[in-house]
């Protein structure tokens, strides 16, 4: 006999699939900045070392740094698109009626890619 119950396990499983999505965009975005900073180093310990091959590393760690920057801030974009789409199919029997995370999540989210869409750019720049 089929269940004609509210089931908001599938709400709350795409949360949860929304919060592990953010988490990774965060670590790639911080490897990214750690990668990018690493150039810096290079590029100082550069300086007390005269070999033209150094040099030629350097950038490649910043260029490299910027594009982690940028996939994860598009991975953090990607899955809250994501989530809204799976969120919209779900039939209101299914979402919780007293939960307004959605909304704030969802908040977060975009907060979390705008800081994500800053730091590839200042990054971008600061190589420049």
């Amino acid at each position: 006999m089929p269940s004609t119950g509210s089931d908001p396990r599938v709400h709350f499983a795409a949360e949860r699939t929304l919060l592990a999505w953010l988490r990774t965009g965060l670590t790639v975005m911080a490897f990214g900045f750690v990668i990018a900073r690493f150039g810096l180093f290079l590029q100082i310990l550069s300086l007390q070392v005269p070999n033209p091959a150094v040099h030629a590393q350097t950038g490649v760690s910043a260029l490299l740094g910027v594009a982690l920057v940028a996939i994860g801030t598009a991975m953090i974009v990607a899955a809250t698109l994501q989530y809204r789409r799976l969120i919209a199919t779900l039939p209101a029997r299914d979402r919780p009626q007293y939960s307004s995370g959605g909304t704030l999540l969802l908040v977060c989210s975009l907060l979390i890619a705008l800081v994500g869409v800053a730091l590839t750019a200042y990054l971008a720049l600061s190589i420049a």
